[in-house]
């Protein structure tokens, strides 16, 4: 049943979607706005592999049932900077305890640090909120993804400075709100 819903999230996820975004740079009190356009694919069995050994993990039996993507997004700041990326990305579940279904979140590049990560990710399967907290060398980034409808999503992203080992995150630098909706 977990899975199910998972899956669903992702099925939905799927597709071309625009985002308006607002960023609050903390550290030295600037909003910014930006429009992205991004694509979401499924990955290809070879692409999963691909990811999981590049993050140093052997591909598990179950390889075809976990949900991967390609990631592409093209961003323009209101500033006119641009930005543009792709990745690819795979969700491992490790546990669930409903309603809540934990695991990895691997992917072959990172948006702070060009390398691959491993990140923990979170699914609430009531709010149907995905929580993805990325540990980077000098920040913390918690981003939650809300979806509202198949077509709409909510999402939030805040950094924080990182903390020394076992402390809490307790010092944002960068606050972002955007509404995404899918381009039809």
């Amino acid at each position: 049943m977990f899975l199910d819903q998972f899956k669903f999230f992702f099925d939905c996820c799927a597709g071309t979607w625009k985002t308006e975004r607002t960023y609050h740079y903390l550290t030295h009190n600037q909003v910014e706005r930006s429009r992205t356009e991004f694509t979401v694919e499924a990955l290809t069995a070879d692409l999963k592999v691909k990811v999981l050994q590049d993050n140093e993990r052997t591909p598990p039996p179950e390889l075809d049932s976990l949900p991967g993507y390609h990631l592409a997004f093209h961003t323009v700041s209101e500033k006119g900077e641009e930005v543009s990326q792709q990745l690819n990305l795979l969700f491992v579940p490790v546990s669930s305890d409903s309603p809540i279904l934990e695991g990895d979140y691997l992917r072959d590049r990172a948006y702070e640090e060009a390398r691959p990560m491993i990140s923990h990710f979170r699914f609430d399967t009531a709010t149907r909120e995905l929580l993805m907290t990325t540990h980077y060398t000098r920040v913390v980034a918690v981003d939650s993804i809300s979806l509202i409808n198949p077509n709409l999503r909510i999402r939030k992203i805040v950094s924080y400075q990182r903390p020394p080992e076992g402390q809490p995150l307790e010092n944002p630098v960068l606050v972002g709100f955007g509404v995404e909706q899918k381009a039809v």
